[in-house]
């Protein structure tokens, strides 16, 4: 009984007559053994007043420790290694172009790029830095601040995880359990540290699903304040993770799906008036359609206003568009092209480059072993041609009379370099095998009437009717003089022995429609001729948006595996869930820093275990769901 009367400070009082025989005012005195097992040295009163805060606070003790961690981790010794590291050389220069304000073409939207060049903005950096891979870095830039500015997205993701997992109505446990998978996994530890995209890609993509969660936990008051704000945020989400790197369209197809259901379980509420099932649809396709694609094309239109300068990636783009950037010499193109002039011939197909041939020939045993004529997205002298009459033309000797180029003229184009003539014949192309090949043969002098092309003009942005080829915005096409086909550029990527470039065929279709049988005059000399007026050529933004799109979609369809440059670096898909194989960062010289890009084995391996047991779970009720249908009948 003497027991029953002595109660714990903290304990709820008993109920009845049975009191303490200490008054609050008395100090607890703990035995030796209790004295011995202080908490951090502290007093019995002040621990059980540290524990209670915990209990009260812990929603937010939790999440700011494992924060403060996280930025610790990523920001630990940042600036150790002071060379460009992996895809730095990449992300660092595109940053540079974005300060210089030089137009430039990459495979990625820009969001992420243009972020990296407020870094360096930030950081004091003036765009100078030629970020060679391995290079040390100079005084004059200060890359540990930008490595910082990235690695600050990386740092976020540990509480954007721990509160989705709130929001997802995770245990405690669970909470913090998927919370220390992002905080302790290498990789994303790693990748975060640099000067790259991947840090803002997984930022964004959390964000998406954590805005997605918010929402989803507002289903049951919809269309309040709440409700709207977290599906607005879900659509701003999905178009900025768009606009770092297309891989993040996964997570909008995450949502999208997620949608779908979600409209699909309220079409089969029979008490949803129909007008209210109406406005979840306008709902969903003005936050998550239109909002989305509006954020990705205000990028392109951020990231078109800061590079209005020429760049090396010009070639890209639209000879309009190019005309519309400072630092070019468009200005100084004669306006109409004669024989004798010396021209660059751009393709006005989406991703279309310039009329290129080199030296090398195609390979032994394709085609006709004649010299190569291929599309080329970058400027040099091998885009350069001469216009010349047919052979049995005369062409005028006067230094001052000028035979303009006409609709329906039978021309010659001679590569400038090499000499040799733009050529086809009945031999099929060397990947598209149901077109002519285009090659390049013979010299001014040697040759035969496989050499001619006629000119058709298509029109003129500027003309509703022209007869003869403008700079920059005529659209024609050349025409074999023998076999009928048409000057094409599809965007087929040559092997490795046409250095990657884009087949020119020659198509047997007469498809006028047909944007890469189109071509414009980009470049234009002719001392015989004046510079053209000074004219207003201005290009569309929607144009050159679908453009530049379709070009890095292009560009990112080239970039497969080499089977010529496989090596023990690298690696395929199949490794990458089992960590089989990681990721050289760098040199591997024994007295060099070095990175290793692997992710943490538990966090990894019980993820790909979690997969795997989902599919199984999901085969289980499936067939579980077929058998009950089966046996309902």
């Amino acid at each position: 009984m003497d027991t029953l009367k002595r109660r714990h400070p903290g304990m709820p009082d008993y109920q009845g007559s049975l009191e303490p025989e200490y008054s609050d005012d008395k100090l607890y005195k703990p035995t030796r053994q209790q004295s011995g097992n202080k908490w951090l040295g502290l007093p019995k009163e002040y621990r059980d007043e540290a524990l209670a805060i915990l209990k009260e606070y812990h929603d937010d003790i939790i999440p700011i420790a494992l924060t403060l961690i996280s930025f610790w981790t990523r920001f630990y010794l940042i600036s150790y290694a002071n060379f460009v590291v992996w895809d730095e050389a990449h992300f660092g220069k595109f940053g540079s172009y974005y300060i210089k304000r030089e137009f430039y073409f990459d495979v990625h939207p820009p969001l992420g790029k243009m972020l990296v060049g407020l870094a360096g903005i930030l950081a004091g950096y003036d765009g100078r830095f030629s970020f060679n891979s391995g290079e040390a870095y100079p005084d004059s830039v200060n890359y540990g601040f930008m490595r910082l500015f990235c690695a600050s997205f990386g740092a976020w993701m540990v509480p954007l995880t721990y509160y989705t997992a709130k929001e997802l109505a995770f245990s405690m446990q669970a909470t913090v359990l998927v919370t220390l998978m992002v905080l302790l996994d290498t990789a994303y530890l790693c990748i975060s540290r640099f000067i790259l995209l991947d840090s803002m890609l997984l930022f964004f993509t959390l964000t998406s699903v954590f805005c997605l969660t918010k929402f989803h936990n507002q289903r049951n008051e919809s269309f309040s304040l709440d409700w709207w704000l977290w599906l607005t945020l879900t659509g701003i989400s999905i178009g900025c993770v768009s606009s770092v790197k297309w891989v993040g369209l996964l997570v909008t197809a995450l949502v999208g799906l997620y949608t779908i259901e979600d409209l699909w379980d309220k079409f089969g509420d029979f008490h949803m008036p129909k007008p209210v099932y109406l406005k979840h649809w306008i709902a969903r396709i003005v936050c998550l359609i239109v909002l989305p694609v509006a954020v990705y094309m205000l990028c392109f239109v951020i990231h078109f206003a800061i590079l209005n300068h020429s760049g090396p990636g010009d070639a890209q783009m639209s000879s309009l568009f190019q005309a519309g950037l400072e630092g070019n010499d468009f200005h100084s193109n004669p306006l109409e092209v004669a024989y004798g002039s010396k021209v660059t011939i751009k393709n006005m197909g989406y991703g279309g480059g310039l009329l290129h041939s080199h030296v090398q020939t195609y390979p032994q045993g394709i085609g006709s072993s004649q010299q190569q004529v291929t599309c080329y997205h970058h400027k040099d002298s091998n885009n350069e041609w001469l216009v010349k009459k047919p052979r049995e033309s005369p062409m005028s000797e006067s230094e001052i009379e000028v035979d303009f180029v006409n609709n329906g003229d039978a021309i010659r184009l001679l590569h400038g370099p090499t000499g040799a003539n733009l050529h086809s014949h009945p031999i099929k192309a060397p990947v598209t095998k149901s077109q002519w090949e285009v090659s390049c043969y013979g010299n001014d002098t040697v040759g035969d009437h496989h050499d001619y092309w006629i000119v058709e003009i298509v029109d003129d942005l500027n003309e509703k009717h022209v007869e003869r080829i403008r700079s920059l915005t005529t659209r024609f096409r050349l025409r074999h003089k023998v076999l009928g086909c048409y000057l094409r550029a599809a965007n087929t990527v040559l092997p490795q022995w046409g250095f990657k470039q884009i087949e020119v065929t020659c198509d047997k279709r007469n498809n006028i429609e047909d944007p890469h049988t189109h071509w414009n005059i980009e470049r234009h000399w002719n001392d015989k001729l004046p510079a053209a007026p000074a004219a207003n050529y201005r290009s569309k933004f929607l144009y050159d948006f679908w453009h530049l799109n379709v070009a890095m979609y292009t560009s990112n369809n080239a970039l497969i595996p080499d089977r010529d440059k496989e090596d023990i670096l690298a690696s395929t898909p199949d490794q990458w869930p089992l960590l089989t194989v990681g990721l050289r960062m760098c040199g591997w010289a024994d007295d060099a820093i070095k990175f290793y890009l692997l992710g943490n084995p538990i966090v990894w391996w019980s993820g790909t275990a979690s997969l795997a047991l989902y599919a199984v779970m999901l085969l289980f009720y499936m067939a579980n769901g077929i058998t009950f249908f089966m046996l309902a009948r």
